[in-house]
C-alpha cells in the first residue's frame, strides 16, 4: 500500500541531489579554471606544489565542468523531464540512488587522482581504469532508469526531449566503452588497446562525439522541453524537431577525424570528417531555429524573464559555435587555427555560452519547484548572473579569437630566406595580455556562478522539498506537464 503511494508522486528526490550537486560542482570546476587562466598570464602561480600544476589541473577543471557541472545538470534534467512527459514515477528509486552517489564518488575520485598525476593522457578520457569501471556501472543504473521508465510510461507518444536524452545515454555509453578499453599495469596505470594512429583516431571518434552527445544532444534534450515551458508556447516545428534529431544524431558519428588534420592519420579519413563537420552545419542550425522560433509572438518575454534569456541567449551560443566547428574543420582554416588559442576560443564559446547557459536556465526553473516556490529568491540576482556572465563570455572568447588567429599567422610568417620570422617564445609573448583578458572574462563568468548558487541556497532556505502529485488524467499530447 505505501508502495502503491508513493508511485502516486513523481520522484523529485534524486533530481533535487543532481541539481544541488550541479550547482556545486559548477563553482569549484570554474574555479579552478579561473586558476589555470591565471597561470597561463602569472606562471610563477603555484610554483613547486606539483598537484597545483596546469598539467594536473587542467584535466580536472575539463572534468569537473564537463562530467560533474553538465552531467549533475543533465542528469537531474532528464529524470525530471522522462517523468513529467511520460506521466510516471522513475521505475527504481534505488538504481537512481545508486546512480547519483556512483556518479558523485566518480568525481571524487577525479577530483583526487587527477592532481596526483593518474591519468591515461586522453583527453575527455583521462581517468584510469577502475574509475572507467565505476563509470561504466552508474552509466548502466542510469540507461535502465531511464529507458525502463520509457517503458511503462502513460503516453503513447515519446516526446522528443527524451529522444535526444536517449541518444545521449546510448552514444555516450558506446564511446565509453570502446575508447576506454586498456590492460590494466597496476591499480593505478594501464595501457590503451590500441596503437599509435589508431589509437589517434579512436581518441578523437570519442572526444569529438562527447562533444556531439554529451555536450549537445542531452542539453539539446533540455532545450526541447524548458524553452517551451518557460516561454509557455509548443515548440515552433514538431516536424523539424524530429528531422534535426534523425539528422543530428547520424552525421556527428563521422566528423571526429577533423581534430588530426596534418597528421599521420590517412588524408582521405581527414576529408571524410571535413565533409561531414560540413553537412553538420544544417541539422545544428535546424535545432537553433526551432528553439529560437519558439519564441514566435512572445519575444516580448525577453525583457522581463531572465530565465528566458539564458534559454535563448544559449541557443545563439549553439548557433555561432555550430557554424564555427564546421568552419574550422576546413582544411585550408585548419592549416591557420590548428593548435592555436583559436580552438580555446570555439571550445568555450560552446562551453559556456551554449553548454553552461542552457543549464543554469534550466536549473533556474527547476529550483523553485523542487522547493514549492512560485519563483527563485531574487529575480534582480538572476538578472545580474545574466550579464556579468554575458560579458565575461565575450571578452573569454574574443580574446582567444583574437590571441589564436595572430598565433596561427605569426607561426607561419617566414623571413625572406625561407626562415621563420618569429620564434614560439615571441608568439607566446605577444599572446600575453589576451591571456590576462581571457583570465578576467572567466572571473566573471564564475562570479556569476557564485551568484547564482547564493539565490539557489536562498530559494531552498526559504522553501521546503515538495512532492508532485502525478496527475490522474492523462493527455496523450507531446508536451504533458
Amino acid at each position: 500500500m505505501a508502495h502503491q503511494l508513493q508511485n502516486d508522486y513523481y520522484n523529485y528526490k534524486v533530481v533535487r541531489q543532481f541539481s544541488i550537486a550541479a550547482i556545486l560542482w559548477g563553482v569549484i570546476g570554474m574555479a579552478v579554471g579561473c586558476w589555470i587562466a591565471a597561470q597561463l598570464a602569472w606562471p610563477e602561480l603555484g610554483q613547486g606544489i606539483e598537484w597545483l600544476s596546469y598539467g594536473r589541473l587542467r584535466p580536472l577543471h575539463t572534468n569537473a565542468v564537463i562530467f560533474a557541472f553538465g552531467g549533475c545538470a543533465l542528469f537531474a534534467t532528464s529524470y525530471y523531464v522522462v517523468q513529467r512527459t511520460c506521466n510516471v514515477r522513475i521505475i527504481s528509486d534505488k538504481l537512481a540512488a545508486f546512480h547519483f552517489w556512483g556518479w558523485q564518488l566518480v568525481i571524487v575520485a577525479a577530483a583526487i587522482s587527477l592532481p596526483l598525476g593518474f591519468t591515461q593522457g586522453k583527453e575527455y578520457a583521462e581517468l584510469e581504469w577502475p574509475i572507467d569501471i565505476l563509470i561504466t556501472l552508474t552509466w548502466l543504473a542510469y540507461a535502465a532508469v531511464f529507458f525502463g521508465t520509457l517503458a511503462i510510461r502513460k503516453v503513447n507518444h515519446i516526446y522528443v526531449a527524451n529522444w535526444f536524452y536517449g541518444a545521449f545515454i546510448i552514444a555516450v555509453a558506446l564511446l565509453h566503452v570502446v575508447n576506454s578499453a586498456a590492460i590494466p599495469a597496476g591499480w593505478m596505470k594501464s595501457y590503451s588497446v590500441y596503437a599509435g594512429v589508431q589509437d589517434a583516431m579512436v581518441q578523437w571518434w570519442y572526444g569529438h562525439n562527447a562533444v556531439g552527445f554529451f555536450l549537445t544532444a542531452g542539453f539539446l534534450g533540455m532545450m526541447y522541453y524548458f524553452i517551451p515551458k518557460q516561454v509557455g508556447r509548443p515548440v515552433y516545428s514538431y516536424r523539424l524537431s524530429i528531422v534535426h534529431f534523425w539528422a543530428l544524431i547520424f552525421t556527428y558519428m563521422w566528423a571526429g577525424p577533423h581534430h588530426l588534420h596534418y597528421t599521420a592519420l590517412p588524408d582521405w579519413t581527414q576529408s571524410v570528417g571535413m565533409v561531414f563537420s560540413l553537412i553538420l552545419l544544417a541539422p545544428s542550425w535546424g535545432g537553433m531555429i526551432n528553439g529560437i522560433m519558439t519564441l514566435s509572438g512572445a519575444w516580448h518575454k525577453l525583457r522581463d524573464d531572465p530565465i528566458l534569456r539564458f534559454l535563448i541567449v544559449s541557443l545563439s551560443f549553439y548557433g555561432m559555435s555550430t557554424f564555427e566547428g564546421p568552419m574550422m574543420a576546413i582544411k585550408t582554416v585548419n592549416a591557420l587555427s590548428h593548435y592555436t588559442d583559436w580552438t580555446i576560443g570555439h571550445v568555450h564559446s560552446g562551453a559556456l555560452g551554449w553548454v553552461g547557459f542552457i543549464s543554469m536556465g534550466s536549473l533556474y526553473y527547476l529550483m523553485p519547484r523542487l522547493f514549492g516556490k512560485a519563483e527563485m529568491h531574487s529575480k534582480a540576482a538572476i538578472e545580474v548572473h545574466f550579464w556579468i556572465s554575458t560579458i565575461g563570455i565575450v571578452l573569454y572568447i574574443a580574446a582567444m579569437w583574437i590571441a589564436g588567429v595572430m598565433q596561427g599567422l605569426m607561426w607561419r610568417e617566414l623571413n625572406p630566406d625561407g626562415t621563420l620570422a618569429y620564434t614560439f617564445v615571441e608568439s607566446v609573448k605577444a599572446t600575453y595580455p589576451y591571456y590576462v583578458v581571457r583570465f578576467l572574462g572567466g572571473l566573471l563568468y564564475v562570479s556569476g556562478m557564485v551568484i547564482m548558487a547564493w539565490n539557489c541556497w536562498m530559494t531552498a532556505r526559504d522553501g521546503r522539498a515538495v512532492q508532485a502529485k502525478i496527475p490522474a488524467l492523462v493527455l496523450n499530447t507531446p508536451a504533458h506537464a
